[in-house]
C-alpha cells in the first residue's frame, strides 16, 4: 500500500509540473524566491510594532526569527534523515518533468519534507494569532504560503506529498509556538 502511495505521488508530481508553461516560469521562480517576499516580510514587521510598541513588538519579531530557525532547522534534520529524493532528481521521473527549469532549479538537498511550505504556514498561521484581533484582513496572509507551496510543485523540486506534510506540519508548530508564545507574553508584559 505505502509503494502504491508513494507511486501515485511521483505521478501527480508529473501531472503538476507537466502543467506549466514556459510563459509562466519566471513568475514561478520569483514565487519561489524568499527575497521577492521581503516587501512582505518588511510590511508584517511595521506592523507588529505599529501595533505593539517597540518593546512588545521587539519580542514578537525576535519571536519570529526564532520560529524561522526552529523551522528551518527541524525540515533540515528532517530531510537529512528520510533520504528521499527530489523529483528532479529521482530517476524514475526525472526525465519526465519539464527540462526548461531544470537549468534554474536543481536542488540536490533531499525532498521530504518542504522547508518552503513548513516555515511559511508557520510563519504566516503565527502572524495571523499575533494580529488577527486588531486586523481581520490579516488572513490574506494565507496567499503567501499557498504560492510559496505550490511553486515548489510547479518546479519539480518537491512531490505534493512533501508540500502536503510541510503545511501540517506548519500548522501543527503554529498552534504549539503560539501556546507558548502566549504564556511568555503574559509573563513579560501583562
Amino acid at each position: 500500500m505505502f509503494d502504491s502511495i508513494i507511486q501515485k505521488d511521483k505521478e501527480l508530481s508529473v501531472f503538476l509540473n507537466n502543467l506549466g508553461s514556459e510563459q509562466w516560469d519566471s513568475f514561478w521562480l520569483g514565487i519561489t524566491n524568499q527575497f521577492y517576499w521581503a516587501p512582505l516580510f518588511l510590511f508584517i514587521l511595521i506592523l507588529v510594532v505599529k501595533t505593539f510598541g517597540w518593546k512588545r513588538g521587539g519580542v514578537m519579531i525576535l519571536a519570529m526569527i526564532l520560529l524561522v530557525t526552529i523551522s528551518d532547522q527541524l525540515t533540515v534534520f528532517i530531510k537529512d534523515n528520510t533520504f528521499r529524493l527530489r523529483p528532479n532528481n529521482d530517476p524514475e521521473i526525472m526525465n519526465s518533468l519539464r527540462t526548461s527549469l531544470r537549468e534554474f532549479t536543481n536542488p540536490q538537498s533531499h525532498s521530504f519534507m518542504s522547508g518552503h511550505a513548513t516555515t511559511s504556514t508557520f510563519f504566516s498561521l503565527f502572524t495571523i494569532f499575533l494580529l488577527r484581533e486588531r486586523y481581520k484582513q490579516i488572513y490574506f496572509i494565507l496567499i503567501f504560503p499557498l504560492f510559496f507551496a505550490y511553486s515548489r510543485l510547479y518546479l519539480g523540486v518537491h512531490f505534493p506529498s512533501d508540500v502536503f506534510v510541510g503545511i501540517l506540519t506548519g500548522i501543527l508548530l503554529a498552534n504549539i509556538y503560539y501556546f507558548f508564545f502566549k504564556k511568555l507574553d503574559k509573563k513579560l508584559f501583562l
